[in-house]
């Protein structure tokens, strides 16, 4: 592209748009007018001017990427932490919430439990600190615990064992709902505590499960499995009593009530 000197306005919009394409830089070529009619209007510096083109490029970028590692993370559903209704559940604590959103908690590696019924908030939280940490840079990675115990199963008869739990153990936040709801047999659980067991202290894993503690013998029916999975997906990290009332059912109930109030 050849320099010129003395531009006029339309041969100068041309040759920026040019360079923005070769440079690709898609942010400063669509934003490049409104901004240049701004910059023009506060009487900005060429200098400040320049910095409102580079930063509107950044934050698009950032943007994107963010974008990029939430459709990454195979979320089945769109949930964020400001649509949940923390009045409807006071068992769970907003603050602690709130310090979980700032993901220092996947920095470290270390687990989160969410423990509560159907219906009571788990895999909102789940998914919406998913996203968090998506947002914040980091690989997170959304799956089924018994889609994941299939895939393990699966690979372990193909012999693609390995490349598949080197997969899981990259991510720097699995998330792991519905853990309880079916009971899985020792083969099944083997292969999960080896996922485990490949992140622990070194990525966080985050699982959404309808059963305490107390009541996982029936998901893992190996006293002493269960026992070391427990330990695992516990250890240096945070539990979050979601209760038993469901909301789902306690907003049904109100909307049906209204209805026939109406």
């Amino acid at each position: 592209m050849t320099r010129k000197r003395g531009l006029t306005e339309e041969a100068a919009t041309a040759s920026i748009d040019q360079a923005c394409r070769m440079l690709r830089l898609p942010s400063i070529r669509q934003q490049f007018a409104d901004l240049a009619e701004g910059a023009a209007r506060d009487q900005m510096s060429y200098r400040a001017f320049l910095a409102e083109l580079l930063m509107a490029e950044c934050d698009d970028r950032a943007r994107r990427r963010s974008e990029r590692r939430i459709k990454a993370a195979s979320f089945p559903r769109d949930k964020s932490l400001r649509a949940f209704d923390f009045d409807a559940n006071p068992n769970i604590d907003p603050a602690t919430v709130n310090t979980l959103a700032t993901c220092e908690w996947v920095k470290k590696g270390e687990p989160l439990c969410l423990i509560g019924d159907s219906g009571t908030g788990k895999s909102h939280l789940l998914i919406a600190l998913g996203t968090e940490a998506a947002m914040h840079g980091f690989r997170v990675r959304y799956v089924l615990a018994t889609k994941l115990v299939n895939e393990l199963v699966e690979a372990a008869d193909e012999k693609q064992l390995s490349k598949t739990i080197a997969r899981y153990g990259r991510v720097d936040l699995l998330c792991i709902d519905e853990l309880g709801y079916m009971e899985l047999d020792r083969r099944g659980a083997e292969l999960l505590f080896q996922v485990l067991t490949e992140r622990e202290e070194k990525n966080s894993v985050a699982i959404a499960s309808n059963e305490s503690f107390s009541g996982w013998t029936k998901t893992f029916t190996d006293p002493r499995l269960c026992a070391a999975i427990v330990d695992r997906l516990t250890f240096n990290g945070a539990i979050i009593q979601t209760g038993t009332e469901s909301y789902r059912l306690a907003h049904t109930k109100a909307q049906a009530e209204q209805a026939a109030a109406g």
